[in-house]
């Protein structure tokens, strides 16, 4: 126990998976489905996975198969995943005893990105009021579209809406329509909701609290929350151009809207594609450059200590303003004029570099497991999976329980190696006493 308390990060990827056992054992249970059956091992633990890692990937339909127990269990896995195992109970801990010790601060400030002893009460207090002020509106704002638009029963519409505002802004894709959010792909009131929230989500909590707090000042964010909230502006504003570029005409996705309804759809299949996983268009009719472009989103992901997945917008705009020094010829890497540190600049080359290794071997994994799978196929539904995005070309179903447990393994990998990597090295950066002569390879 001393050594979790010296480095809690190490105890976030044991505690993720103690709750995704928990979770699997409880799925199996009989009154989970709605036809009262044993679920199978491998059915469960890819659910239970992917509710804990906020990725949304399914091998069944998710409403035709779960009873209502079975989906409100889903539910509170994926809250308790996009929070935070350890930020959720350090808030039931404080909720019951009003008092939070050393040892559940450290674990809370390892699993959010805090790495300083500051008032932890009152950064839970702003994550929790932030997380449910956010699902709160969202569901009221779909729950009385599908009420009064829709003729929906007021309680169907207040469970489908609560439902799918807890999946959006914990960036998850389950959702109770067989065929996703494809019925609302051009109602602004369903889905401009759902995609703004999972944008909010997807931010972080530090750099959305920066920015509401300095909103009047943006030229005094820190450097990581520049790179998140402007990085994620545009990625969104050229992903959804690029997108519809490529799919203005197709009539198997947007190509049937008219301009309003293609602009909409557009939009949200992008804010959501990030890391959100609900499928707005249908995915498997998408053409080859809007697979190259959902590929490359999803792998960037969102925000740093937030529910979403990927190497991180920060890790991504970082490196890029490296290589513009780089070929600028200047000695230092500044963004904002800030000078970026080097360890900062290394870790963040580490995490890119060990992601694009985990995405190529994982897709070479799966290729081996299925003989006709495509490669664009395969690549997407890796991708998806380490990035715990969620999206899919329909093919999940087709796989064997081994390429199930490898999608699994990457969900599960997803979640918690960048977070404990990532704090890992920060928290253990070493200073030498000494340095050995200098010398460059050649390069290129």
């Amino acid at each position: 126990m001393r050594r979790f308390l010296r480095h809690p990060v190490r105890l976030v990827p044991l505690v993720f998976l103690v709750a995704i056992l928990i979770g699997t054992g409880l799925l199996m249970l009989r009154p989970m489905t709605i036809e009262y059956q044993h679920t199978p091992f491998m059915t469960a633990l890819f659910t239970a996975t992917s509710a804990i890692s906020v990725t949304g990937l399914t091998v069944t339909d998710t409403p035709n198969y779960w009873s209502g127990p079975g989906l409100v269990l889903i539910t509170v896995l994926t809250q308790l995943g996009g929070l935070g195992i350890l930020t959720g109970a350090a808030l039931v801990i404080l909720t019951v005893s009003r008092r939070l010790g050393l040892h559940n601060r450290l674990l809370v400030q390892a699993e959010t990105a805090e790495y300083g002893l500051g008032d932890v009460r009152r950064l839970l207090a702003h994550i929790a009021g932030t997380v449910f002020a956010c699902e709160l509106v969202m569901a009221l704002i779909v729950t009385a579209r599908l009420w009064l638009g829709y003729d929906y029963p007021f309680w169907r519409a207040l469970w489908t809406g609560s439902f799918h505002a807890v999946q959006a802004f914990n960036n998850s894709g389950f959702s109770l329509y067989s065929d996703g959010l494809l019925a609302f792909s051009r109602d602004p009131w369903v889905s401009l909701p759902l995609a703004l929230g999972a944008i909010v989500g997807g931010l972080g909590f530090p750099a959305l609290f920066e920015a509401v707090r300095e909103w009047r000042q943006p030229a005094r964010w820190a450097v990581a929350t520049k790179l998140t909230i402007w990085g994620s502006a545009a990625l969104i504003a050229f992903g959804a151009v690029a997108f519809l570029a490529a799919e203005w005409a197709n009539p198997w996705t947007v190509g049937q809207y008219d301009v309003p309804g293609k602009v909409v759809a557009g939009f949200t299949q992008i804010a959501l594609a990030r890391t959100g996983g609900f499928e707005v268009v249908p995915t498997d009719q998408l053409r080859e450059e809007s697979y190259t472009l959902l590929i490359g989103l999803m792998f960037i992901g969102g925000g740093s200590a937030s529910t979403a997945g990927g190497i991180k917008v920060s890790t991504f705009f970082l490196l890029a303003f490296v290589i513009w020094a780089e070929v600028r010829g200047e000695p230092d890497v500044t963004v904002g004029h800030r000078r970026v540190a080097t360890a900062s600049q290394r870790q963040a080359l580490t995490v890119a570099l060990l992601s694009v290794a985990i995405v190529a071997a994982g897709t070479a994994a799966l290729i081996a497991m299925t003989d006709k799978l495509p490669f664009y196929a395969a690549l997407f539904e890796v991708t998806s999976a380490f990035s715990t995005t969620g999206l899919s070309v329909g093919v999940l179903s087709s796989l064997s329980d081994g390429g199930q447990l490898l999608l699994t393994v990457l969900m599960y990998v997803g979640r918690v190696g960048p977070l404990t990597f990532g704090s890992a090295i920060a928290l253990n950066t070493r200073r030498r006493l000494y340095r050995y002569p200098e010398e460059q390879p050649v390069v290129g």
